[in-house]
């Protein structure tokens, strides 16, 4: 099983959100760890992966190597990729 990490930024994100989208993401991250690849899609031309979560998304990057998931940045579907 992976563990999850989480940048200074997406925590802030986190906390501005209203519980239930928060909630919503960290029980989707969680799902997520047990097998992170089919969950995820790989972002073009960028080394990272990006999870759905609804209006949201999760840009996050998968250590392999050291079971390691680190949540780089969290923002809605149109801010996100700018």
């Amino acid at each position: 099983m992976f563990d999850l990490f989480f940048t200074n930024e997406s925590k802030k994100f986190l906390n501005k959100l209203n519980k239930q989208d928060s909630r919503r993401i960290i029980s989707t991250l969680e799902r997520c760890r047990i097998r992170p690849h089919s969950h995820v899609k790989k972002l073009v031309a960028s080394p990272y992966f990006r999870l759905r979560v609804g209006d949201y998304r999760v840009i996050i990057d998968i250590k392999a190597g050291k079971l390691l998931i680190i949540v780089i940045e969290i923002g809605h579907r149109k801010n996100i990729y700018k």
